[in-house]
């Protein structure tokens, strides 16, 4: 099965879910993102303890496998964000939900950044500027961390409502079959 494949399946897979199940696969795709954050850590930690002689191909292999890995993840959320506003009309959701998948982008955008100037510092201990290049991005990426766990409190309360419309709902349908 071709790559292209594979994520036509996961996305018709996702297509004609309810809002709340649609939601708890966000939540599970972010929970993805953490592991494969954690294994990108693992990897490049291993990368650099080979100073100075880098298993670049190894680390390559890795770059790509966690480069598919947030590709699909990413590919699944932008399709769970169409869902919610055009099918569900749940376009402050919907917004919250994009903010958060921008915020991910920044960060691993800067994650890429952050494991550059940790080699540099390695590779280049008396030059100060590349010790510093990693505490400020470092401290960037805690900031973009800080708004994507305000962005997930904002839809936790944000879709405390969904959940309320669906409860409704289910007593409706309870009261009209009696």
């Amino acid at each position: 099965m071709t790559e292209e494949n594979m994520n036509e399946n996961t996305c018709n897979s996702l297509e004609g879910l309810s809002a709340k199940d649609l939601l708890k696969r966000f939540h599970i795709l972010q929970g993805e993102r953490v592991e494969t954050y954690s294994l990108f850590e693992e990897g490049f930690q291993a990368y650099l303890n080979g100073a100075p002689n880098y298993n670049f191909p190894m680390y390559r292999q890795l770059v790509h496998e966690i480069t598919q890995t947030f590709s699909k993840i990413s590919q699944d959320i932008i399709f769970i964000i169409n869902e919610l506003e055009e099918k569900h009309h749940l376009t402050s959701v919907s917004s919250i939900v994009t903010g958060i998948q921008n915020n991910e982008k920044d960060k691993l955008e800067k994650t890429v950044k952050l494991q550059l100037a940790r080699q540099n510092a390695i590779d280049h201990p008396s030059e100060s500027s590349y010790k510093e290049e990693e505490t400020d991005l470092k401290q960037s990426i805690q900031n973009v961390i800080g708004a994507i766990n305000e962005q997930m409190e904002d839809l936790k309360f944000e879709s405390e409502d969904l959940y309320a419309d669906e409860i409704e709902d289910e007593k409706e349908e309870e009261t009209a079959e009696r």
